[in-house]
């Protein structure tokens, strides 16, 4: 049997939900790390057993890019809150399909640079889980949101208009 020419098939509605299942897992995922973050305040400290700064200082000689943990050092405090609300708005973004191209986008960026910083010295490489992120992040770059989101929602009423 060949594939419906209309598009109504289980494979047709199998495809076209298919980026579906990852949206809502990065979206609540990002969501719950940013919350995660923000609200936890020996996270959010400059020093101190499982702070933000303790943990950049861990990682700056391992690193890819020590001049980025060198950066975020200057305020770890600060840097600690732009992860957290970055990775709040991404999470918001992605599970709603709001601007869900830039905010898979957001969250590529995210987990690139958590990669190249602090994961980059996991041995072997597939232990460090930042860089699946990142790859999971690309088809939600290419392909945004099509369904059940505010993208679509929005597209489908201009069309309308049209």
């Amino acid at each position: 049997m060949g594939d419906d020419p209309y598009g109504r098939g289980v494979r047709a509605t199998a495809r076209r939900y298919a980026l579906l299942p990852l949206r809502i897992f990065l979206g609540v995922t990002f969501i719950y790390a940013g919350l995660d973050k923000l609200t936890d305040s020996q996270f959010m400290s400059a020093s101190g057993t499982g702070s933000i700064g303790e943990m950049m200082r861990g990682v700056r000689d391992t690193s890819a890019i020590p001049a980025l943990v060198d950066l975020a050092l200057k305020n770890p405090v600060g840097f600690g809150y732009a992860i957290g609300i970055g990775e709040l708005a991404v999470g918001i973004g992605t599970l709603l399909g709001v601007l869900a191209r830039l905010a898979a986008l957001g969250g590529a960026l995210i987990s690139l640079s958590l990669w190249l910083t602090v994961s980059w010295a996991s041995d072997p490489y597939y232990y460090g889980n930042d860089l699946i992120y990142l790859m999971a992040w690309l088809p939600l770059v290419l392909a945004g949101a099509a369904y059940f989101s505010v993208d679509a929602a929005l597209a489908a009423r201009r069309r309308r208009t049209l």
